[in-house]
């Protein structure tokens, strides 16, 4: 029973080894990619089923110009002057932008995506919510300053960490 066992191991590995030569990744890679693409082609369906097609065109072609051309420059920008003002303090831990990116990219994504009740601009999710429309900007700025102290308690304790280790 052993062999029959070590047999089928080696020869998964080599069907392993063949895809990794053929695809250039794990064949878990592969598998990953291709539920991606079945779960795109789902919700393009179902998009595409309504009859919005102008609202459907000019929501993708105003998200990608807004993007490209307004946020692309400015979230740059704003990385440009987050590493100068780091600089290269041996204090700080060499990823210490890090720190800064990803509650910022977070909250902005939260922001972005919850804009019409952050802003109150939107009456109908009130009704939708069962919420008063008046909680949102006051959740999303507790949900942003508690990514930000998390953050700054990490880089806390990277700090200390790091100079525990150089004593």
């Amino acid at each position: 029973m052993a062999g029959v066992r070590g047999t089928a191991r080696e020869a998964a590995s080599a069907a392993g080894a063949r895809v990794r030569r053929w695809y250039g990744e794990s064949p878990f890679h592969l598998v990953v990619l291709l539920t991606s693409f079945v779960i795109c082609c789902y919700a393009g369906v179902r998009l595409l089923g309504e009859d919005d097609w102008g609202g459907i065109l000019l929501w993708f072609v105003g998200a990608a110009v807004l993007h490209d051309l307004v946020l692309l420059p400015l979230y740059s920008l704003l990385d440009r002057v987050v590493r100068a003002a780091l600089g290269r303090r041996p204090s700080l831990p060499r990823t210490a932008v890090n720190l800064i990116r990803v509650p910022a990219a977070v909250s902005l994504l939260l922001l972005l995506v919850y804009w019409p009740l952050v802003t109150r601009a939107s009456e109908p999710y009130e009704k939708a919510t069962g919420l008063d429309i008046g909680v949102f900007l006051g959740r999303w700025l507790l949900i942003t300053a508690a990514l930000f102290a998390a953050s700054a308690l990490w880089l806390g304790w990277r700090t200390w960490r790091g100079r525990a280790r150089g004593r």
